[in-house]
């Protein structure tokens, strides 16, 4: 018999043992009961004859660890009619995912209600298996696990910005250990189609493209890829964007899909995508951004798909057009403030995920903490999430794209708030600020710590830019008037460092804020609340922190005070300055002076390459601390600039090794000098 040292019930907290591998798991599991000893894999033997895909699970785990090889480590796995306590809910084509998982001295025992939910098991074990020493030493332990939402995705835009198939590979297995389920393919666009139409070759010839040109995906790739995903438990959306984005297809076609050819030419290339894709349960149609004339257009779409036995996503908004399940829409994927669920088919949130416009901690927090579309777990209604990739400027090299977009550390944080349910509010409520304190914040910092240790495991080599930004303390000013003219100066700069300051007979406070970016205006203005309630153009604030290090060392800043979107046409900043509001930062009162920018000046089209304008691709600024506590003051304009669209008030700073890759570790961050 076991004896039992704990059993966890609640979603937010595992039992803090500085070795455990059960503390690194990600997602968190609902339920764990951890027991004395461990287990040393040896050769893994299945007990029970298992579908192939389980096979090949099983087989790829062993074969990612040394363990004791001359050993055999016995893995009995049964199918059962529900796990206990397990939630689940109906979701066309994405089975029941709840497993229970056992781990004693003499083996493991996995039950689950399919075979997806032996995956997830599997995933849970490889976890496990991970660490330093080379030996999979397992803890003995006992898990119930499910998902609070059944749809948990991650979408590439692959018709702007073309991804590799050996990336696409290489996500598919890792993004899997992580429980993401699905993969959103973009395949169409403006500047490029990217799939193979084997009755219209000229779609994807090298003259129709105007980015990355001759860059496509074959059938036989588009089939090995779709192979993969449903070996590794993920569901592969293919989307052929109709009738909008489609400037491609009207180079390579001569005509508009919005045509009686063109609508018959799209029923012949939607016979080639179902028949290419066959794991797939849906299509993506898109239909979005452009208004739709052609009579009956979008349903008789929608009834070509289902008579190729696949059901219809669309995007929600469609303009110009009231979507319904009358259309004979299956699913809708809700994006911006105006995407709204629809009564009668799932509906994936992903209204405020588009990751292009992020910044590099701040919006992560956002998505961290806020529930899914209003709700603790999914339903009828609400499928789950996905988090998309666009990328309408150019981004030449691939790495830099997931950099650029904060990839992992984004699609990570959604994919295990889907998992885990919860969130206090919505991001519309709740906005992107890290509270200072409380089980909020302790919750955002241990899934911090978890996803770092990822970082340098499994996700080791992957282009990350993320850091540990949970230690980092601010005191921020209310704004000062500036009239427009951000060179002026106010008490902050002149009179020293205070709680409160008096300017022209007005008393301005001080308030405290926590983490490496800071919001005082979100990109999306007030509808996603920033550090100031109601933040007003023409004002200055000013924010500093004392950073204590225990001797003098060189080390590296990750600064930014404009983030670039990158679906904008903003100009760069000219050389000599950090952005166009104004924005300055200073280490122990002199000037930290910015990169020499690539882009010096110049309005960026969407074909002009985004450089080093973003901190995530730029490596950090040099920098000196000295032994004992170390002043940075950051001054903080907003004011109207033409040169940029998405004007964002905002601003990065967090301490970094030389290099960038983590952030320096022994440092406290105290605005009143108080070592912990």
């Amino acid at each position: 018999m076991w004896k039992v040292i704990f059993l966890l019930i609640l979603p937010f907290a595992l039992a803090n043992v500085a070795e455990a591998k059960i503390n690194h798991l990600m997602p968190k599991p609902k339920q764990v009961e951890r027991h004395e000893g461990t287990l040393v894999l040896g050769h893994l033997h299945i007990t029970k004859k298992q579908p192939e895909r389980i096979t090949h699970a099983i087989a790829t785990l062993g074969n990612s660890f040394l363990g004791n090889k001359t050993s055999t480590t016995p893995v009995t796995i049964d199918y059962v009619d529900a796990i206990e306590g397990a939630y689940d809910y109906p979701l066309a084509g994405f089975p029941n995912e709840a497993y229970s998982l056992a781990v004693t001295p003499d083996g493991i025992s996995i039950k689950a209600v399919t075979e997806t939910g032996t995956l997830r098991a599997i995933q849970t074990l490889a976890q496990l298996a991970e660490g330093d020493d080379g030996v999979a030493s397992v803890e003995c332990c006992t898990i119930t696990d499910w998902p609070s939402f059944k749809l948990r995705g991650l979408m590439h835009d692959v018709g702007r910005s073309f991804i590799s198939v050996e990336t696409l590979e290489r996500q598919i297995r890792l993004l899997s250990r992580f429980k993401v389920n699905t993969l959103h393919l973009h395949l169409t666009e403006n500047q490029a189609w990217r799939f193979e139409v084997k009755r219209f070759p000229q779609l994807t010839d090298a003259t129709t493209m105007t980015r990355f040109a001759g860059n496509y995906y074959t059938q036989e790739q588009c089939r090995a890829l779709d192979q993969l995903a449903y070996d590794y438990g993920i569901t592969i959306i293919p989307e052929i964007d109709m009738p909008g984005h489609s400037a491609a297809f009207e180079r390579a076609m001569g005509h508009s899909m919005q045509s009686g050819q063109g609508v018959a030419e799209l029923k012949d290339i939607l016979v080639e995508v179902a028949a290419t894709f066959i794991h797939a349960p849906y299509i993506h149609i898109g239909a979005d951004e452009q208004s739709i004339t052609y009579p009956g257009f979008l349903e008789d779409i929608c009834h070509h798909v289902h008579g190729l036995g696949k059901r219809v996503v669309v995007w929600n908004p469609i303009r110009g057009v009231t979507v319904s399940p009358a259309l004979g829409v299956d699913m809708t994927q809700m994006w911006s403030s105006a995407g709204k669920s629809v009564p009668g088919v799932p509906n994936i949130d992903c209204r405020y995920n588009y990751v292009n416009h992020f910044d590099l901690f701040a919006d992560l927090v956002g998505i961290y903490l806020s529930n899914i579309y209003y709700s603790q777990r999914g339903d009828a209604d609400v499928a789950g999430t996905i988090t998309a990739v666009w990328n309408d400027r150019l981004i030449e090299d691939e790495d830099d794209l997931m950099r650029q977009n904060n990839v992992y550390a984004n699609m990570l944080a959604s994919a295990e708030r889907a998992w885990m349910g919860g969130g206090r509010q919505y991001i519309e409520q709740g906005g992107t600020t890290l509270p200072l304190a409380g089980d909020v914040f302790d919750e955002f910092q241990d899934w911090e710590r978890r996803f770092l240790f990822h970082k340098n495991h499994s996700l080791r080599g992957e282009p990350i830019p993320y850091v540990r930004q949970s230690q980092v303390c601010w005191q921020v000013t209310d704004a000062f008037p500036n009239d427009g003219d951000a060179s002026m100066s106010f008490p902050p700069e002149t009179e020293g460092l205070r709680d409160s300051y008096t300017y022209h007979g007005n008393i301005y406070g001080t308030g405290k804020a926590r983490g490496a970016g800071i919001y005082l205006r979100h990109v999306w203005g007030t509808v996603v609340p920033g550090f100031f309630t109601h933040p007003q153009v023409n004002t200055t604030a000013y924010a500093w922190t004392w950073v204590y290090s225990p001797q003098e060392q060189q080390a590296g800043a990750i600064i930014e005070f404009q983030n670039y979107s990158r679906s904008e046409k903003d100009a760069a900043p000219r050389n000599g300055t950090w952005d166009y509001k104004g924005s300055r930062v200073w280490l122990n009162d002199v000037e930290i002076l910015p990169p020499t920018w690539d882009n010096d000046g110049c309005s960026i089209g969407l074909e002009t390459p985004l450089r080093n304008e973003n901190a995530t691709v730029r490596p950090p600024v040099p920098i000196v601390l000295k032994q004992g506590w170390n002043k940075v003051f950051v001054k903080l304009p907003f004011v109207q600039v033409p040169q940029v669209r998405l004007n964002k008030w905002m601003f990065t700073f967090v301490i970094t090794d030389t290099e960038g890759h983590e952030a320096l570790e022994g440092l406290t961050y105290s605005p009143q000098r108080v070592l912990e």
